[in-house]
């Protein structure tokens, strides 16, 4: 029975959380060093994203795209709204732990005529990456749990199955 539900909810949180911690990247660094036009469309789409709860966010998806013409599987529509809804929690993980490590980090990468992008990636990404580790394994764990209202788009896992008691022979 249990089984049955996890073949669902692992892929399914691991696939969210790549693509989810892939877009928070994006969208951290977007907002921290990006083109001042997007800055306010950012701001825009965490602060409706974090704003409003998964479960609409998963409906809107689900139930109100196909009556604009787009109709998506149960499965791939819980990845997307998991990994908009993910993203914008990781994205401000990333870029509070950017904005962490101390502006002398820069200077002194600068100092040995490191390019932005070397800076970033040798100096300032390692000591970020160790702040960021609590608070994204708490938001991978919160993930896990929200996997439950995949149910409700009619994704079969393992919470759901256990109370259906999916795969059973009874």
């Amino acid at each position: 029975m249990l089984s049955a539900g996890l073949k669902f909810t692992i892929p399914l949180t691991l696939i969210s959380f790549i693509l989810g911690l892939s877009l928070g990247f994006a969208v951290a660094l977007l907002r921290l060093y990006g083109p001042a036009f997007l800055k306010p469309v950012i701001r825009f789409y965490v602060w409706l994203i974090r704003g409003t709860p998964l479960l609409v966010q998963l409906f809107l998806i689900f139930y109100a795209l196909p009556s604009a013409g787009l109709t998506i599987d149960a499965f791939p529509a819980a990845v997307i709204g998991f990994t908009v809804n993910i993203g914008a929690y990781t994205s401000e993980v990333i870029r509070a732990t950017l904005l962490a490590v101390p502006k002398g980090q820069w200077e002194a990468a600068h100092s040995i005529s490191m390019t932005w992008a070397q800076s970033l990636r040798r100096i300032i990404l390692p000591q970020a990456a160790r702040i960021a580790v609590p608070p994204l394994s708490n938001t991978f764990i919160s993930l896990v749990k929200d996997t439950s209202l995949a149910s409700v788009i009619t994704v079969p896992e393992m919470f759901s199955c256990r109370a259906a008691n999916c795969g059973s022979d009874l």
